[in-house]
């Protein structure tokens, strides 16, 4: 088999992924704040999966970009690469919900031309003709030098033939995927990307759907280290007969872990979502201003265009909203016209702190909805990670 490994340890975390999948399908959180969940989520691991590949974007700028309210200080190119990682993602997911998705070249070379926005420089849609090496940021030396080109396309086809017909945990599909799409590093460029991204597609074939399964990006962004460090049982060349055991439990476990933070997450956020609406609700406004008022919480600037998108409405109603917000203090506007910008008001924080009787500051509010929600979480914890 190409790249064997040895999934016998990892029972236990599969299991507890499979609890967590019937866990996170249960309606816990408000329907109105769902839609707002996954535009989070998907711009974080855009955000990360992007980042690790040195295009300088944060989540802020990512979710303007999304949302077409593009931030001047991104580079046209950079965000069309933000834009083709969305868009990959939502390919591969596409695909997978027709029922009739194949695991083939065609697809892998697919998501690839979006990853790369289309961009001929970074060889879109085409597979590698040329030799291909790894380097160290830091340091400039190669640490990996995958296989020839000439054995790029029979390669990229046992992978595929190996996805489409393998019985494993779709946890551990998705972690051999990665490593074994990341090892061949069949494209010139867009390699990792396209590999998270079929990752991705591992596990929401695999029925984990919800967002927590498929945007492990976010949590490999915050340890760069570990992910970096999980290739290293590849050795320095590629050898079709590596054992890469230590990848795949690397990557079942982060799998794991990111579960559980986006679960305790998703309650967490979904109170805090309940408190803007019933703090708007009091102040006689409209409850779709939580949208402006949960970036701003989270210290984001809001503009008109990019909450005018986040609720679908014209730029005049987004407007009129914005000001209601300033004027009842609940936000606080900077800035003149085309640079004007709405931030968190003194009430804001206020009227959240006295509705659960603690001190008025970001961190109090957070920390107490914190323990709430660990408080009603029912952790299905059957292994330490």
């Amino acid at each position: 088999m190409l790249l064997p490994f040895d999934s016998s340890s990892l029972a236990g975390l599969t299991a507890e992924l499979d609890i967590w999948a019937k866990r996170l399908d249960e309606r816990i959180l408000p329907h109105r704040w769902e839609g707002r969940l996954r535009r989070s989520l998907e711009a974080e691991a855009v955000a990360a999966s992007t980042s690790m590949e040195g295009v300088p974007v944060t989540v802020d700028d990512t979710l303007k970009i999304l949302a077409g309210d593009t931030p001047e200080s991104v580079s046209e190119r950079d965000q069309a690469l933000v834009r083709g990682y969305r868009d990959a993602m939502k390919y591969v997911q596409r695909r997978a919900d027709d029922g009739s998705l194949l695991w083939n070249r065609e697809l892998v070379v697919g998501v690839q031309d979006r990853v790369a926005a289309g961009e001929r420089a970074m060889g879109a849609g085409r597979l590698r003709t040329g030799a291909a090496w790894v380097t160290n940021d830091s340091s400039g030396q190669t640490v990996f030098k995958p296989p020839a080109p000439d054995a790029v396309p029979d390669l990229v086809d046992e992978i595929s033939g190996t996805m489409e017909t393998a019985d494993w945990h779709p946890a551990i599909a998705a972690a051999w995927a990665h490593v074994a799409v990341a090892a061949v590093h069949p494209f010139r460029d867009g390699n990792g990307r396209t590999a998270r991204v079929l990752a991705s597609l591992a596990m929401y074939r695999g029925d984990f759907r919800h967002p927590a399964f498929t945007s492990l990006e976010e949590w490999w962004g915050k340890h760069p280290d570990r992910y970096y460090g999980a290739f290293d049982c590849l050795g320095s060349e590629f050898d079709p007969a590596t054992d890469v055991t230590p990848f795949v439990s690397a990557h079942v476990a982060a799998q794991l872990s990111q579960v559980r933070a986006l679960a305790l997450r998703q309650r967490f956020e979904g109170m805090l979502w309940t408190a803007l609406e019933n703090l708007l609700e009091d102040a006689g406004l409209t409850t779709r201003l939580a949208n402006a008022l949960y970036d701003s919480f989270n210290d984001r600037d809001v503009t008109t265009g990019y909450y005018a998108a986040m609720i679908d409405a014209s730029a005049a109603t987004a407007r009129n909203d914005l000001v209601a917000a300033n004027a009842a203090g609940l936000l606080e506007r900077e800035g003149r016209t085309r640079g004007r910008r709405y931030r968190r008001g003194p009430k804001l924080v206020e009227g959240i702190a006295a509705a659960l009787g603690v001190d008025a500051s970001p961190k109090t509010v957070v920390d107490e909805l914190i323990r709430r929600a660990d408080a009603a979480m029912d952790w299905p914890r059957t292994t330490d990670l």
